[in-house]
């Protein structure tokens, strides 16, 4: 995949789909006429013969390749006999080397656009009515110094050429090979081929002061060279500073002589209250009784306001200390001793700069710390106050409650219990109880052999069974009688 293509790619897409925005807006006013047609062209046979050069038709490689398309929009005016007139006519045609794109080199960069190409190339895209043409290229590669300082001197032809800027900005030069200079704008009909929108213009403006937010903090950014090194308008560039103002309070602009300055000033308080000092606040939130709640919301938003304050001068310390070390390198290559002098005094400002952010920093961290206390103190506070736990005397009173509650509660289940029994027995019939009572009597054989049992164990135990007496006979005891 080669960038340099995919890149060639996006900026034709980008420019053509940009100029029938604009032609739309401008239809009977920029391009004259009642009804208007749209044309267009391409030279894919041409890039499929590149291609074909190669070894065969690379899909791949085509959806990549820039195509060199044009786009050719007509104004017409009704005849009362039913024909039709040109009025006018508006060009929009995307030229590059096609023959540079190919490569697959992407250490060689394609050659801009020199004069006699340029030359012919819009020649061969004019028409030879006699109607005004307003006809825009674009090469994505840039044109010669040579072709822009050029005039081509056609007849009814407004040349406009368009290159892109590395920022992703657009670059409108004017029929007269003069650029249009950011400061004063670009007249309308180079404004016809512009395809970047405001919008974007815009997005480009906060960046770049976002970018230099280091020279806010010394001598500020003058407006009209911020417009002049991003080719917009003045007047974008003014709406970009509000549009960052609003991001960043601390930016304002002043106007010294015929400069318009961009720079930062003190803090602006974010509060709708009157103007009270942070330590006034806080003292006054400290003082006030109850209302814990909004105390803590009230010093929230302090602490996120000092937060971000102090996130954006660490930044800045960071910028600062990029430059710094930017300028010290500058003076240990360079060497001239003047040169060294400047770079020294510079880098001594710088340092002082760092040195006077890192102590507002420091206090911004006090304050941020002294917050945070009071906040969480207040928190804990209102997360008692939230419970309602009981008192003492409360709890106790309850739990001998709960103990007398148990109490009664065994005994009643204890008579329960008793109740339970007493009704089964109750219940049962006679002829139950009787059936009972001859399940509690014995066998009679069961009790003839227990008697029998009953009598071995007490002769043994007396010592008259038969054997114990001959047992007795043979030790010659006495018989028991």
């Amino acid at each position: 995949m080669n960038e340099r293509r995919l890149k060639a790619r996006q900026a034709e897409t980008e420019f053509l789909t940009g100029f029938e925005a604009n032609v739309e807006q401008a239809k009977g006013s920029g391009l004259p006429g009642t009804f208007w047609q749209t044309t267009s062209f391409d030279e894919s046979s041409r890039v499929h013969a590149l291609v074909g050069k190669l070894g065969g038709g690379d899909r791949a490689l085509m959806a990549e390749m820039p195509q060199n398309r044009r786009t050719v929009i007509s104004g017409y005016e009704r005849r009362w006999w039913g024909g039709k007139r040109r009025t006018g006519l508006a060009i929009a045609s995307v030229l590059t080397p096609l023959e540079a794109y190919i490569r697959d080199d992407d250490a060689e960069a394609p050659p801009p656009i020199e004069l006699d190409a340029l030359a012919r190339h819009v020649r061969e895209i004019a028409i030879a009515e006699k109607v005004p043409q307003l006809i825009g290229v674009c090469s994505p590669s840039g044109f010669s110094p040579e072709a822009l300082g050029a005039r081509l001197e056609l007849p009814g032809v407004t040349l406009v050429l368009v290159e892109p800027r590395e920022d992703g900005g657009w670059t409108v030069h004017g029929s007269s090979g003069a650029e249009s200079p950011g400061a004063s704008g670009i007249d309308a009909v180079g404004r016809l081929f512009d395809p970047e929108a405001t919008s974007k213009k815009l997005a480009r403006v906060v960046a770049e002061i976002e970018r230099r937010s280091a020279d806010l903090l010394g001598s500020g950014i003058n407006v009209r060279d911020l417009a002049e090194a991003l080719d917009v308008p003045t007047n974008t560039v003014l709406l970009g500073c509000e549009r960052a103002r609003r991001v960043d309070p601390e930016l304002n602009v002043t106007r010294q002589g015929n400069d318009i300055l961009l720079y930062r000033g003190a803090p602006v308080s974010t509060t709708k209250e009157a103007p009270m000092s942070m330590v006034d606040r806080i003292r006054q939130l400290f003082g006030v009784e109850g209302n814990e709640a909004k105390k803590v919301n009230a010093l929230t938003e302090n602490r996120l306001a000092l937060s971000k304050r102090r996130d954006r001068i660490y930044e800045d310390i960071a910028k600062l200390e990029k430059k710094e070390h930017e300028l010290v390198e500058e003076g240990k290559a360079t060497k001239s001793t003047v040169t060294r002098k400047r770079i020294a005094a510079q880098v001594g400002q710088l340092r002082k700069e760092i040195n006077r952010h890192s102590t507002s920093a420091a206090m911004l961290n006090q304050q941020i710390n002294v917050i945070s206390t009071h906040v969480h103190n207040l928190t804990l506070t209102q997360q008692g106050e939230m419970a309602k736990l009981p008192a003492a005397e409360e709890l106790t009173e309850i739990a001998v409650q709960a103990e007398e509650m148990l109490e009664t509660l065994k005994a009643d289940a204890d008579l329960v219990d008793t109740l339970d029994m007493g009704v089964a027995d109750s219940l049962a019939s006679d002829d139950e109880l009787a059936i009972l009572a001859e399940f509690e009597a014995s066998d009679p054989a069961e009790t003839e052999s227990g008697e029998r049992a009953t009598g071995a164990q007490r002769a043994e135990a007396d010592g008259t069974s038969p054997e114990r007496a001959a047992e007795k006979k043979q030790r010659g005891e006495p018989e028991a009688t």
